[in-house]
């Protein structure tokens, strides 16, 4: 193989780009990373919403340089104003500043050796004779940088994964945010808010204090409705936001959740990790916890191919083995239950909830609630000691997910 001026290059510096970078620097590779940004971690498009195991997947402790608030637990709310509590007991995430987060991470990649480069954006790629040939545009100059490894982390539209014609993850959902004034019942708990005024997926308040939350949604929809439209409707017609919202915003996130994984994530010379991948839990939208996981095992074995001087897509794809044997049953039983709830009408939503809202099934919920494995959860309340328990639509439920 030809020297090059990198071992790896990893295109995107948000939290799974800087992981990838840092482990395949930890490995013993000569690493880039470069952001399309001027600044890291901006702009944001983010709920900011992170478990406990994403930010400990990260290799991170809780900070107050990057946590505005703990969260232990949701209220979910139906269209019919039932409210389904759900009570961790305990810390269960953290509402973090997207940018103080993504910067530290940053950081801890460039102590690990990593370069960094932003306002560098990345516009073709071409593999030659076994070289990877990144052309850039860094500071408006059009430059070409060689590696033998290239890890695509650079979120739900990559154009990485494109130039790779590894494609495009199966459905982008739109969502959008405002951070604004917002008198929350409970600090420690978000807000959910399901059925048609957040057709096929569901709305939010994350509160940052008792005075200000993020409030927003995803849809998942077949119609040309803007996803705005449906913010400012539910902003007006839930009697429950209108009354504890201030009125305006002092921020605005407009962004896509992407949901499906790529069935295949590597080529020659090539891996494709996060969002980019779609590496994203479907029941939630959340990306840090799968994205991180993931970016460990690219940076490991991109640095161990290129270091080997194989960076073949038959070497490659010890990637794709090791990350779908480590997350992808989660996302598949995420994508039937993201699916499934998709189809519920109100009234189904409604009875739903009413469902889940007894003693014994928000005991077992509590237990064994997981957000980031939700599997877990759905296993034990389709035990036999809950079925009793359930009816109706919940019985429909564990039909079209197992």
């Amino acid at each position: 193989m030809k020297n090059t001026d990198y071992d790896v290059i990893v295109v995107g510096a948000g939290p799974v780009g800087s992981t990838a970078a840092r482990y395949a620097a930890k490995s013993g590779a000569n690493v880039l990373m470069i952001e399309d940004h001027a600044s890291i971690g901006s702009p944001v498009s983010c709920t900011g919403l992170l478990s406990t195991r994403a930010v400990s997947e990260c290799d991170v402790h809780p900070s107050d340089n990057f946590v505005l608030n703990k969260v232990r637990g949701a209220f979910v709310h139906s269209m019919n104003g039932a409210c389904l509590p759900v009570d961790g007991k305990k810390t269960k995430a953290y509402v973090v500043s997207r940018k103080n987060f993504d910067r530290t991470l940053a950081a801890m990649a460039v102590d690990s050796d990593v370069k960094l480069k932003i306002n560098t954006r990345a516009i073709d790629l071409q593999n030659r004779e076994g070289v990877q040939k990144l052309s850039v545009i860094e500071n408006g100059d059009i430059k070409d940088i060689t590696s033998k490894v290239v890890i695509g982390a650079d979120g739900v539209r990559s154009r990485i994964a494109k130039m790779a014609g590894l494609g495009g993850v199966k459905k982008t959902l739109p969502g959008i945010q405002i951070e604004a004034p917002y008198n929350s019942p409970d600090k420690d708990f978000v807000e959910l808010f399901v059925g048609s005024q957040a057709p096929g997926f569901f709305g939010w308040t994350v509160p940052i204090d008792e005075k200000v939350s993020r409030i927003g949604m995803a849809v998942d929809y077949n119609n040309d409705e803007n996803v705005s439209l449906h913010l400012e409707r539910m902003l007006k017609s839930n009697s429950h936001i209108s009354s504890r919202y201030g009125g305006g915003q002092v921020d605005l996130v407009i962004g896509g959740i992407p949901l499906g994984p790529l069935e295949k994530t590597y080529s020659e010379g090539t891996l494709i990790v996060g969002d980019a991948a779609g590496q994203v839990k479907p029941t939630s939208g959340g990306g840090i916890y799968t994205g991180a996981a993931c970016a460990k095992i690219a940076g490991e074995v991109a640095a161990r191919a290129a270091l080997e001087e194989d960076n073949s897509a038959q070497r490659l794809s010890e990637y794709d083995r090791r990350w779908r044997a480590k997350i992808g049953k989660e996302l598949t039983m995420g994508m039937k239950i993201h699916s499934f709830m998709g189809g519920l009408g109100d009234s189904e939503m409604d009875e739903l909830i009413a469902s889940m809202n007894k003693p014994p099934i928000l005991d077992t919920i509590t237990t064994y609630g997981d957000m980031d494995h939700p599997s877990i959860v759905i296993k034990k309340l389709l035990s036999p000691s809950n079925s009793r328990h359930l009816f109706g639509v919940f019985k429909a439920f564990a039909k079209a997910v197992l």
